[in-house]
């Protein structure tokens, strides 16, 4: 697991997980209309997926803390006099100073790679030294997908069945060159002008909204 802006940042799992349960879900209301037996239901949102699994951590051979991997993912407990991160340290679930939240992550298992936060974790600690320093860990970990607003725009726009776009005029815009950027063929130019009535394709106003219309 590592952070997207700070790849050299990585906590390694000592131990593949046994298992690894990814949840999906969608979010619809019930719309109860009179004289109907059930209520029909009206899609709300999607919901991100998820990803719970336990990560096992084992330093008992080498005798050093197990907390040096598990509190790079938890951050460290204020207060604790036992953790083993300094305090200038931060872990991935700590609320970083210049985005004002925990950072995104990536997590990666072979060829599973999951873009997320993580939502929570359950530390157990299983195995300690005789001196009381914890050498065996799991963590129960929960991850939530996370995806730019801009990239599920355009999975919107492209999954939808109304592919009609527009372009907003701005100053030395020519037809010509607008058909060019979105058929390839500057020669297209008619199909712009047609659907928005333009009898003199040479005026375009800066600011004028056009349809673009689907090439058949």
């Amino acid at each position: 697991m590592t952070r997207k802006d700070n790849p050299l940042m990585v906590v390694p799992c000592l131990f593949n997980p046994k298992e690894l349960t990814v949840e999906k879900s969608n979010q619809f209301a019930e719309v109860n209309i009179p004289g109907l037996s059930s209520p029909i239901f009206q899609f709300v949102r999607g919901n991100a997926r998820s990803v719970t699994m336990d990560l096992f951590f084992d330093t008992y051979e080498q005798g050093t803390d197990v907390r040096l991997f598990t509190d790079r993912i938890t951050g460290w407990d204020a207060g604790s006099m036992f953790s083993s991160l300094p305090k200038a340290a931060k872990g991935l679930m700590d609320i970083d100073s210049d985005l004002h939240a925990p950072p995104v992550c990536i997590f990666i298992w072979g060829a599973f790679i999951f873009q997320c936060i993580i939502e929570r974790v359950t530390k157990r600690f299983t195995m300690f030294l005789p001196e009381g320093i914890p050498v065996r860990a799991t963590l129960n970990v929960t991850l939530k997908e996370y995806r730019e607003v801009d990239v599920q725009v355009k999975e919107i726009a492209f999954q939808s069945t109304d592919l009609t776009k527009t372009w907003v005029v701005t100053q030395g815009d020519t037809l010509w060159a607008i058909a060019a950027k979105e058929y390839g063929n500057p020669g297209d130019w008619r199909l712009i002008a047609e659907r928005n009535n333009i009898d003199n394709p040479r005026i375009l106003n800066p600011g004028q909204r056009l349809i673009i219309p689907v090439k058949e």
